[in-house]
């Protein structure tokens, strides 16, 4: 049977936006298609210029038959309209408030963490030397993190009890705080600790260990040797 959602990714490994919205497409639980593309390579070059597979020339893209939705928070709500919000945000008007926040926070900030440390779910990094704005950046998302499981995270381990569309958009930083050693503490460490747990981030690490040594980006690893 042909899967009714496809989604298209870049590596695992690096793509940061492909991780939040292959989450929101697992959270559906409708079955889908993946089309994984390596990035900084001819086959990327070329296919980021099809509209019928990247319309912005990013990833992630889904695509619903002819229907074509991109970027990450874009794919989570078109997705919360037609399998239930419920499944996303909070159904508390305060907690859905605080969710929607932290996630558009999320996707427009957090440049200097982002900047300095690129994703990448398999590298770890002893002595990793954070600049000021970076510090700034984590000592922000710790003081969301923990607000949220503090007013309303009783009902599970994530930041609004259930895994919902807040935890994905975080999901990546939680794992650059692994992969550049961030130490976190208290409240901000337990929930990094179950999203590392959680099926759907051990099934994404998973993946991109088995990535071709091929796709490996250097420029990456590169930017993180500056800082040891």
């Amino acid at each position: 049977m042909t899967a009714l959602l496809k989604i298209v990714l870049g590596n695992r490994r690096y793509s940061s936006w492909s991780l939040r919205g292959w989450l929101a497409v697992k959270q559906s639980g409708q079955d889908f298609e993946e089309v994984v593309i390596p990035m900084d390579t001819p086959e990327w070059r070329e296919k980021k210029t099809d509209p019928a597979l990247m319309p912005s020339g990013k990833v992630p893209s889904l695509w619903s038959g002819g229907i074509a939705v991109w970027e990450s928070l874009a794919i989570i709500d078109w997705l919360a309209d037609r399998h239930g919000q419920a499944a996303y945000w909070p159904t508390d008007d305060a907690a859905r408030a605080f969710a929607r926040s932290m996630a558009a926070e999320m996707h427009a900030g957090f440049t200097a963490l982002r900047s300095q440390c690129p994703m990448d779910v398999c590298a770890r990094y002893e002595g990793f030397r954070f600049e000021e704005a970076t510090r700034a950046d984590i000592d922000r998302i710790v003081t969301l993190w923990t607000e949220a499981r503090d007013r309303f995270g009783a009902g599970g381990p994530y930041l609004f009890g259930a895994f919902g569309a807040a935890d994905m958009m975080f999901a990546p930083v939680v794992m650059r705080f692994v992969t550049y050693g961030a130490k976190l503490s208290g409240t901000a460490a337990s929930y990094m600790n179950a999203m590392t747990a959680h099926p759907w981030m051990v099934e994404w690490c998973a993946a991109a260990e088995a990535e071709p040594a091929s796709w490996r980006i250097g420029k990456y690893e590169d930017k993180a040797r500056e800082y040891l």
